[in-house]
């Protein structure tokens, strides 16, 4: 499972939103977190979002199952590591 996690404020919530708009992300809450979740990778458009420079670079609290392996003006995508299970 790859998790993104982004702080639930109104700044970040957008980014939750528009990875929710791939029907294999799931969100939920975790403590004070938005929790994005998917069996694959999780990609998001930074456009969809509607994020400003400093937002969009601030905006990862934590990443747990995968790695960032793109993050750059257009989008993020968040690809699963395998575990090794």
């Amino acid at each position: 499972m790859t998790v993104l996690y982004v702080l639930d404020i109104d700044d970040f919530r957008p980014l939750a939103v528009a990875a929710a708009a791939d029907p294999a992300v799931t969100v939920g809450r975790r403590g004070p977190y938005l929790e994005v979740s998917a069996a694959g990778p999780i990609a998001i458009d930074r456009a969809a979002t509607g994020c400003r420079n400093a937002i969009w670079y601030s905006s990862v609290a934590a990443v747990r199952g995968g790695r960032i392996a793109r993050w750059d003006r257009d989008g993020m995508l968040i690809e699963p590591v395998d575990s090794g299970e």
